[in-house]
């Protein structure tokens, strides 16, 4: 096989030309665009790394307020723990208190109706005792009013014994 150099010199001259030509028309170009992307590339990936980072730390905010909510929340109900035992505390000692009430007055009622019985009792015994004393004293009966003072000497004692 033959080397043909004029061919060669030839391809040389033409790359070169070629090269020039496109090195002054369509690498600044080419390169200039190249560049852009490059650049665009390098802002994504460092605004990826940002928005991750941001990512990480509103992760970690929202454990930590995911926390504070737990503790707020035992907080909470131990505290409507307390309160509702404390209520029921106070229903209690209420209920008791009115229980203690109801039952005082129930004996002051009943004392009181025991006391008129006994008026009226006596008031009876008296009338009876004054009508049977007068059937059977009808005949001694006098004006002078001795039998008068002897009932009321009989109610006077019947009324004191009680």
């Amino acid at each position: 096989m033959q080397i043909v150099y004029t061919n060669i010199i030839i391809t040389i001259v033409a790359f070169g030309i070629l090269y020039f030509l496109l090195s002054k028309y369509a690498f600044s170009k080419l390169f200039a665009v190249m560049e852009t992307r490059r650049e665009l590339v390098m802002q994504q990936m460092e605004e990826a790394a940002k928005t991750r980072e941001q990512a990480v730390a509103y992760v970690e905010e929202q454990k930590q307020a995911l926390n504070s909510a737990r503790k707020e929340a035992q907080t909470i109900i131990q505290q409507s723990q307390i309160t509702s035992s404390q209520q029921v505390d106070r229903i209690l000692e209420q209920a008791k208190a009115d229980a203690s009430r109801v039952k005082d007055e129930a004996v002051r009622d009943i004392e009181n109706e025991k006391n008129k019985a006994v008026e009226e009792l006596r008031s009876e015994i008296g009338t009876a005792s004054v009508r049977i004393a007068s059937k059977l004293l009808q005949k001694e009966v006098s004006a002078s009013g001795e039998q008068e003072q002897l009932v009321d000497q009989y109610l006077k004692e019947v009324g004191g014994r009680s």
